[in-house]
């Protein structure tokens, strides 16, 4: 199984100053655990839960992706997820290119409908309604998997329409940077999954354990039928929304029983969050404590 670290918090001892060489040392100590996703939020704003408040720092995602990549060599980058109001569709899918092909091809896109509505009126970015945004992000998938092809053409949509869709350079993965849609939704957010991504990213906690992914696999295997695409082509992946003790053998053995138990339903990735912790001591742990036996699961 493969592992992700999620960084959500940048309120390090030390104020502003502390966050790029935290950030740095985190990336240097994924590489050495042998960490294969690291990812960031897609916020303006801190969410509740996360920070004191929302005047929490929180750093613009593709920026601190770009900075990673100069301080990382193997690890995949993305953010998780990025919302569809925050970017125009072909802006977007030239971030990602630019990202993929600086960073030698380790770029994926992650991407849902958002939904923190204070941070889109706090700055003044529209806010559509909850079935417009997934309008929108039907047509933002479509326009960037154009981008990332060799048609050039025009896109004409009910929400974007762009005269080109010329991308150079091109991104390094091929035949693009995969796609992941986040969410569990299962009439709208799965459908678009079996149709145009290449993974999902559902929340997992100990309460549902794998019968809940179980239930959103099952409902997905049913979208794909009717899509005619192929479910097992699809990497199911997990963000496990739970605090992991990473701090012993012992510990780092129970996370691994517990996420062993995911396997047998087919996810094949687990992203993991430092809640309130040293995010480079966490790091560290995972790849003393969790990484030697996760990876033969």
């Amino acid at each position: 199984m493969r592992i992700g670290v999620h960084v959500v918090s940048f309120d390090f001892p030390g104020g502003p100053s502390s966050i790029g060489p935290t950030m740095a040392a985190v990336g240097q100590s994924a590489e050495a655990a042998g960490i294969d996703n690291l990812s960031v939020m897609d916020h303006y704003f801190q969410l509740p839960g996360f920070g004191a408040d929302p005047s929490a720092p929180m750093l613009e995602g593709y920026t601190c992706l770009g900075f990673l990549a100069a301080h990382t060599s193997t690890v995949e980058l993305q953010l998780l997820v990025t919302g569809v109001t925050y970017r125009h569709p072909g802006l977007l899918a030239k971030i990602v290119s630019t990202l993929d092909v600086l960073s030698g091809g380790r770029a994926a896109l992650g991407i849902g409908a958002a939904w923190y509505e204070r941070e889109h009126q706090a700055l003044g970015v529209p806010f559509p309604p909850v079935a417009e945004r997934f309008e929108r992000l039907e047509e933002v998938l479509r326009i960037v998997r154009q981008m990332w092809s060799e048609d050039n053409g025009p896109f004409v949509g009910t929400h974007y329409s762009l005269a080109e869709t010329l991308n150079s350079p091109a991104p390094l993965r091929r035949p693009h940077p995969p796609i992941m849609i986040g969410g569990g939704g299962e009439r709208k957010t799965l459908r678009l999954v079996a149709k145009y991504a290449d993974a999902c990213n559902l929340f997992a906690n100990p309460t549902g354990g794998p019968g809940a992914v179980q239930g959103k696999l099952d409902v997905l295997r049913a979208h794909c039928d009717r899509e005619g695409t192929d479910y097992d082509s699809i990497r199911k992946t997990i963000l496990y929304a739970s605090t992991v003790d990473v701090t012993s053998a012992a510990s780092g053995a129970r996370f691994v029983a517990e996420m062993s138990a995911y396997a047998p339903i087919g996810v094949t990735e687990v992203h993991v969050m430092p809640f309130g912790v040293d995010p480079v001591a966490f790091v560290d742990g995972l790849g003393e404590h969790v990484m030697p036996a996760l990876t033969a699961v």
